[in-house]
């Protein structure tokens, strides 16, 4: 059970999926990051892939991509021609120093290498000869230093800027972008040279709509320059631990504030008294600061709150009253907080939540009695709580749930009935070890569900013949430790699997890799302590779209991993070992 616990605390860390419920973890090596999340497929591919033939211009497109050592400027060609080539030289990796050299003049409108690799200061000089056309350009993750960024002084006209995770970029850099008075949006996450005295460069900066300083961690103080931003409609310095309540005045008179994001800060009660007065605030984040259920008392007057997130705040059960107040809240995360049975009472008249999160709550059966009148509720969060079977009986007349976390509960195969009838579940978190084959047998009917983790369940390779029913899965689980190689007959049909996690089952052999073979649509395969070999790797030659593959503990070298990745799986990024 501790490893099953250990891999929950690696989850929570990453979740990034509702509004920044809990923000990720970031690292200055990302090509990987890049590779396998954020480079897109050309266009060519997507409409293979959905049965449609390409255009003429697209077939032509990729031709110049492909012949690119040919071409030695595209500065006569019209600009979105010019476009689209940078954009498929972007998506195949294809754009590099002597490339680049061909965009000289295009007029580019936007160019976007977040996180891709080799980008300095002198693909910049490229960059910014595209003049008053520029509009919006993305260096994330890259080398360009403050020298480079001075380079885009002439781009007058830039709307849109990110330099996230670039290091080499400081106070000064900030400086050269005073005069970009048309910029709407700037984003320089996790910035450990930017300070305080250097955000006075955003001052002059008016027409800020959004700005991201998440992670930057020398900027306490700075926020007194952004007084004068009446336009910011969204702000992000969460994570940055440098913030306190001092930094929150100056924000006070942001009224057209729309998004806030201050989590992992050092706010209390007193700094979130200062966000009186924003009445348009849609999304709060307030994620691991030190406040406690006083601060309820700031938050009920701001009538337009939709997204409030206080996990891991400390919040009990004293001031949990004013929730009742926040009537128009559509998510709300309580996450790892102190409350009780007690506070769920003064959430019963917040009928337009659809996401709620309890996560190690100390939430019981009775409590959620006071979700019965939640019909819009589509997503709902209770693992590491102290509910049963019982209490399953008060969701089972919310037909409108698509996901619920059930993991770390204390629920049975025989309270799972009670979710039988819950046809619009998608999303399924049964990663508890009291789950076995009777208790898969009883969710047969829920054939719409897409996700599905039995992590830590203890399903046979009898029970995974119910799996069967689950055509639509596109995520699978199936790590309890007692399936064999017999098992995966009963998943090979499943081809709309993207994600497959047959970890810990110590049993699977090669021939697990066999059955599997057909699972074509794969991005993601985890096949870690079993008895898999290199012999067996062979068959994993048709995933084509394979980018995750991980082996470890098995009998599998690095070298016939590398091997296989550059003779037959062109995708693959993330394999392991290493």
């Amino acid at each position: 059970m501790g490893s099953a616990c250990s891999r929950k605390r690696d989850q929570l860390v990453n979740e990034d999926d509702i509004r920044r419920g809990i923000s990720g973890k970031f690292s200055k090596n990302l090509s990987s990051r890049w590779l396998g999340s954020s480079m897109n497929r050309t266009s060519i591919d997507i409409h293979q892939e959905i049965g449609k033939v390409p255009s003429l211009m697209e077939l032509c497109i990729r031709k110049i991509c492909e012949e690119i050592k040919g071409y030695k400027s595209f500065s006569i060609l019209p600009r979105d021609l010019s476009q689209q080539i940078f954009n498929e030289l972007v998506n195949s990796q294809g754009l590099n120093d002597v490339s680049l050299e061909a965009f000289q003049d295009c007029a580019l409108q936007d160019v976007f290498l977040g996180d891709y690799p080799g980008v300095k200061d002198s693909w910049i000089r490229t960059i910014a000869s595209q003049g008053p056309s520029l509009l919006s350009v993305d260096i994330s993750g890259s080398d360009v230093t403050d020298s480079g960024l001075s380079l885009l002084m002439e781009c007058v006209n830039l709307q849109s800027l990110n330099c996230n995770y670039c290091d080499h970029i400081s106070d000064l850099g900030l400086a050269y972008l005073s005069g970009l008075t048309n910029l709407t949006s700037l984003s320089f996450k996790k910035n450990n040279s930017i300070t305080a005295p250097g955000m006075e460069a955003f001052a002059a900066l008016i027409n800020l709509r959004n700005l991201d300083l998440e992670r930057c961690s020398r900027i306490h103080g700075g926020l007194v320059h952004l007084k004068g931003l009446t336009r910011l409609e969204y702000l992000n310095i969460g994570w940055c631990n440098c913030i306190t309540n001092a930094d929150m005045m100056p924000l006070s008179g942001l009224t057209n504030l729309r998004e806030l994001q201050i989590s992992r800060s050092k706010v209390t009660d007193a700094g979130i008294a200062c966000l009186r007065g924003m009445s348009k605030l849609y999304v709060l984040n307030i994620e691991g600061c030190p406040v406690t259920g006083a601060c309820l008392e700031t938050l009920s007057g701001l009538g337009a709150l939709s997204y409030l997130n206080l996990n891991a705040c400390g919040i009990s059960d004293g001031g949990c009253e004013k929730f009742a107040g926040l009537v128009n809240l559509k998510f709300l995360n309580l996450g790892f907080n102190n409350i009780t049975d007690t506070c769920l009472v003064h959430l019963k008249g917040l009928t337009k939540l659809e996401m709620l999160n309890l996560d190690s709550c100390k939430i019981g059966d009775e409590g959620l009695n006071n979700l019965e009148g939640h019909v819009q509720l589509k997503r709902l969060e209770l693992s590491d709580t102290e509910v049963g079977n019982n209490g399953l009986r008060h969701l089972s007349v919310l037909r409108n749930l698509e996901s619920i976390n059930l993991s770390f509960t204390q629920i049975t195969d025989s309270g799972l009935r009670r979710l039988s009838g819950l046809t619009s579940l998608k999303s399924l978190n049964l990663d508890t070890r009291q789950i076995t084959d009777a208790g898969l047998a009883a969710l047969t009917g829920l054939t719409g569900l897409t996700h599905l983790d039995l992590f830590g369940a203890r399903i046979s390779d009898i029970g995974t013949s119910c799996l069967r029913y689950f055509k639509n899965l596109e995520s699978l689980e199936l790590c309890g430790g007692l399936i064999t190689d017999d098992a995966l007959k009963n998943i090979k049909d499943l081809t709309s699997l993207r994600l497959l996690n047959l970890s810990q089952n110590c049993n699977l052999t090669d021939k697990a890799l066999e059955s599997i073979s057909g699972l074509t649509a794969l991005v993601s395969l985890n096949v870690s302590n079993s008895r898999v070999t290199n012999a067996g790797l062979h068959h994993l030659k048709p995933l084509k779209n394979l980018k995750s593959l991980s082996l470890e503990a098995c009998k599998v070298t690095a070298s016939e991993l590398k091997k296989l990745q550059m003779t037959a799986l062109p995708n693959l990024v993330n394999y392991r070992p290493e």
